[in-house]
């Protein structure tokens, strides 16, 4: 069976800095990646994964649906609206594209599988800066989200608690206690999505992963991370870390 073809938008950044000694100042700029870990945990699996960081994929990300067709699942994490919506044709020059969230919408009604992984800029995000909400990519994913920050900051750690069947293919060869998370954005499932796993009710039991239906696609919301700080190495080393993403890509892509 040949792999299905995922498409990764997110999960980079850059830090400028200024360090102060004495009299004298000066700067640096460093360049990070956050989806690494899951990257690797699927290699040589049934998915073969292109990562576009998220400053590649303001230019990358296609702008036509046959574009779009060549990947059977594509995932949004850490990434804001505004990177795909801004393209320098129109922020730097005042030119007209297609709008590539309304794209990943349709593409998601006639077949497509997307999935969006938590973070600062997934969702609605700090701030409120991921301006997710009310955006034709919220239309096709199983929640609902917040007009505000959405961020549930658990620096003390929460255990997921699943309440999905245990027949459900996401939730497959996952028995057990999971590994701790630290974070998670708040969304509100939708009605007919089901609800696999949860916070617990001492942070609110908000949802924490969802699946659901859109025209003939199928979408999922986890809303925590995909690797530290919200997901923390503990959770990387364990062994469902690389059963989670491939079981989850497997129901989004119609492979169970």
């Amino acid at each position: 069976m040949a792999a299905k073809k995922v498409l990764l938008l997110g999960e980079s950044w850059m830090s400028a800095a200024t360090h102060y000694k004495g009299f004298d100042q000066f700067g640096s700029v460093t360049y990070h990646t956050g989806a690494d870990d899951f990257v690797a945990a699927l290699k040589g699996s049934r998915f073969e994964v292109t990562w576009f960081a998220a400053h590649e994929a303001v230019t990358k990300l296609p702008f036509t649906a046959e574009g779009l067709d060549a990947y059977d699942a594509i995932i949004l994490s850490d990434i804001g609206a505004n990177s795909l919506l801004l393209h320098p044709d129109v922020w730097l020059h005042g030119k007209t594209v297609p709008n590539r969230l309304k794209l990943i919408r349709e593409w998601t009604r006639r077949g497509g599988g997307l999935v969006m992984m938590g973070g600062y800029l997934t969702f609605q995000g700090i701030d409120g800066r991921g301006r997710w909400f009310r955006t034709p990519v919220e239309e096709a994913l199983p929640v609902t989200m917040l007009p505000y920050d959405d961020r549930l900051e658990i620096p003390e750690g929460f255990r997921a608690e699943i309440v999905g069947p245990a027949g459900h293919p996401i939730l497959a060869g996952l028995d057990g206690e999971w590994p701790l998370l630290l974070g998670a954005n708040e969304v509100k499932p939708r009605e007919g999505a089901e609800v696999l796993a949860r916070l617990p009710d001492s942070e609110g039991g908000h949802p924490l992963l969802v699946a659901g239906a859109f025209g003939q696609g199928r979408s999922v919301a986890w809303t925590s991370d995909v690797g530290p700080h919200w997901l923390p190495n503990s959770f990387v080393a364990w062994p469902g870390y690389a059963r989670l993403w491939s079981n989850l890509l497997s129901w989004a892509t119609r492979l169970v």
